[in-house]
């Protein structure tokens, strides 16, 4: 059975293939929104992008959906929606990967406002 380590808790869990990374994490009471999200969130349903992740291997989880490449893709290899990620293999976690100083102004659409006078 794969392993799950989440790093920032320092926690291993072992998992059936095809675990539902989302589940897993809240199942163990791995924190996984920051707030206000942990209040206010899709639930699962790949909406809100609350759930991002990052982790270390690509190989070892599923593909990502249509609606993942939507809400992280512009982040880079390694952000995945837990609530779409099915755990294949032996991976580590990030969760909450996004530095303090960044966030939602990282997002290609306001590049624009790199530009203006400070």
């Amino acid at each position: 059975m794969p392993t799950v380590r989440f790093v920032k808790q320092d926690m291993t869990i072992e998992c059936p293939v095809g675990t539902n990374l989302r589940q897993l994490a809240l199942d163990n009471e791995v924190d996984l929104y920051a707030f206000p999200a942990n209040l206010i969130n899709c639930r699962g349903r790949a909406m809100c992008g609350t759930c991002r992740v990052k982790i270390d291997d690509d190989r070892a989880v599923s593909q990502p959906t249509k609606e993942e490449e939507k809400k992280v893709g512009w982040e880079g290899p390694g952000y995945r929606l837990a609530c779409k990620t099915k755990v294949l293999a032996d991976i580590e976690v990030i969760t909450n990967p996004r530095p303090r100083n960044q966030g939602w102004t990282n997002h290609p659409t306001y590049k624009w406002m790199e530009e203006l006078p400070h």
